[in-house]
């Protein structure tokens, strides 16, 4: 059975929101997989409604093999106001035996959440912004904050942290994950919210310095149409 940090099973429910584009499905593909792996009971919550090409659904198999509850939200309605959403949802948030992670797609699937803010908040969880230095509206600290302010405000909930997963796809360096946590700690300081960890893809996570946070060596499940 393989160990987790610590960071990663502070509570049973997390939930990653963020710009779109800053990698919040990998992150969350990841997640669970790694508690899953370490004997952890654990369900994964599509609820990605905004974004075509990264969905954590394209990874059921996987999922699938280690025991891993999933449930999508229905992408027949993805232009609508008010997303279907699925049933299970409520077993995910009522379970106390089941580690929970959503995976929210985009700033607008801020808008699912606010649905069932009083169920989250009637438990320990955590609300973590996944940040990319490198997306357009996230490059810097005014913006990251700006747009992390308007996410807790159309999900009626606070931030409790900030995962740096900067990246450039495949053409990822050292540089960049390094900007991401220069990035990071000027939102954390900001804002009072911690920084929980830096992600960076494995190969890449060994040739890292000592950070501020810990280093949160993933695995690339989630590629592009064209790269499968």
């Amino acid at each position: 059975m393989s160990t987790v940090p610590g960071w990663m099973t502070a509570c049973r429910l997390t939930a990653l929101v963020g710009h779109s584009g800053s990698g919040k499905t990998e992150v969350a593909v990841n997640m669970t997989v790694a508690l899953a792996r370490a004997g952890v009971r654990m369900a994964l919550a599509d609820l990605d409604i905004v974004n075509p090409y990264f969905r954590s659904r394209e990874r059921r198999d996987i999922l699938a093999e280690l025991g891993v509850r999933f449930v999508a939200s229905s992408q027949a309605l993805v232009d609508a106001d008010v997303p279907a959403l699925p049933a299970e949802l409520n077993t995910l948030l009522q379970d106390a035996s089941l580690r929970s992670i959503l995976d929210i797609g985009g700033d607008a699937g801020a808008r699912v959440l606010a649905r069932y803010r009083h169920q989250i908040q009637a438990q320990p969880h955590e609300m973590l912004l996944v940040l990319n230095a490198h997306r357009p509206r996230t490059r810097t600290a005014e913006q990251a904050i700006a747009s992390l302010r308007q996410i807790e405000a159309t999900m009626g909930l606070r931030m409790t942290g900030i995962v740096n997963n900067t990246h450039l796809c495949g053409e990822t360096e050292v540089k960049d994950v390094l900007l991401g946590a220069a990035l990071a700690r000027q939102v954390s300081d900001q804002t009072d919210i911690p920084v929980v960890c830096h992600c960076a893809a494995r190969p890449l996570a060994g040739r890292l310095p000592e950070l501020d946070a810990p280093v949160f060596p993933i695995d690339i499940y989630m590629k592009k149409p064209w790269e499968r």
